[in-house]
C-alpha cells in the first residue's frame, strides 16, 4: 500500500511537470525542434562550454546521464520501503497531504510566472508601456513576493517529503535513499545561482529584490 501511495503521488507530480513542459512548446513530433530552456543557450556561450566538443560532453554526462540518474536516485525511497510489512500510519497520510499541497503550490507558482511572462510579452509586442508589476521585467507578485523561487522551493520540498516515507516505514531518520534528495538540493543551489546571474544582468531592480526577498524561504523581518 505504501509503494502504491508513493507511486500515485509521483504520477501526480509527473502530470503537473508534463503539462507545464508541454505548454511551453517543448514537445514536438520533430523531437529536435521543441523549445529549449533559454538557460542552455546562455550557458553554451560560457568559455567552459563554447566549443562543440565541450558542449557535447556536457550534454552527454550532465544533461543525459547525471540528470536521469538523479531522477532515479531521488525516487529510491520507493525501493527502500518495498517489501516492508509496516502498515500505513498517520505519518504516511500526513506526508501524502503535504506532498500534494507542495505540488499544488508549485503549480500555482508556475502559473503565476506563466501569466506574468505572457502578459509582459503581449505588451511588448503591442508597443504598450510596461507599467505596474511589469515595470521591473520579472515577476515579484503572488508567491514570488515572498520567495524568489517558489517553484524551486516546492520541488525540493516534494522530494524531501518523498524521502520521509522511508522514515515513516522504518522509523529511522537517516537511510541510504537520502542521497537523491541531498544531491537534488545541491543541484537547485547551482541552478538558482545561474538563473539569478542571468536575471541580475537583465533587470536592474533584481539586486534590490535579492536583498529583500529570500531565495527559497521567506526572510524574517
Amino acid at each position: 500500500p505504501r509503494v502504491t501511495l508513493m507511486s500515485m503521488l509521483v504520477a501526480i507530480w509527473g502530470i503537473r511537470l508534463t503539462y507545464n513542459f508541454s505548454r511551453r512548446g517543448a514537445y514536438s513530433w520533430k523531437f529536435w525542434s521543441g523549445e529549449e530552456d533559454y538557460r542552455w543557450q546562455i550557458l553554451r556561450k560560457e568559455p567552459m562550454f563554447n566549443t562543440r566538443l565541450k558542449w557535447m560532453l556536457f550534454d552527454l554526462f550532465f544533461i543525459c546521464l547525471y540528470q536521469n540518474t538523479l531522477i532515479l536516485l531521488f525516487t529510491l525511497p520507493a525501493v527502500m520501503v518495498t517489501g516492508l510489512n509496516t502498515p500505513l500510519n498517520f505519518w504516511d497520510y500526513l506526508l501524502a497531504l503535504l506532498m500534494i499541497s507542495a505540488i499544488i503550490f508549485e503549480f500555482i507558482a508556475d502559473q503565476q510566472q506563466w501569466n506574468y511572462q505572457n502578459e509582459k510579452l503581449k505588451r511588448i509586442n503591442s508597443g504598450a508601456p510596461l507599467e505596474g508589476i511589469y515595470k521591473d521585467g520579472f515577476v515579484r507578485s503572488g508567491l514570488w513576493k515572498y520567495v524568489r523561487h517558489p517553484n524551486y522551493a516546492a520541488e525540493q520540498l516534494i522530494w524531501i517529503l518523498f524521502y520521509c516515507f522511508s522514515v515513516a516505514a522504518t522509523g529511522e531518520w537517516l537511510n541510504w535513499s537520502a542521497a537523491g534528495f541531498v544531491l537534488l538540493l545541491l543541484l537547485f543551489q547551482g541552478s538558482a545561482d545561474f538563473s539569478e546571474k542571468i536575471s541580475s544582468s537583465k533587470y536592474p531592480a533584481y539586486a534590490e529584490y535579492k536583498k529583500t526577498v529570500g531565495r527559497f524561504l521567506p526572510k524574517i523581518k
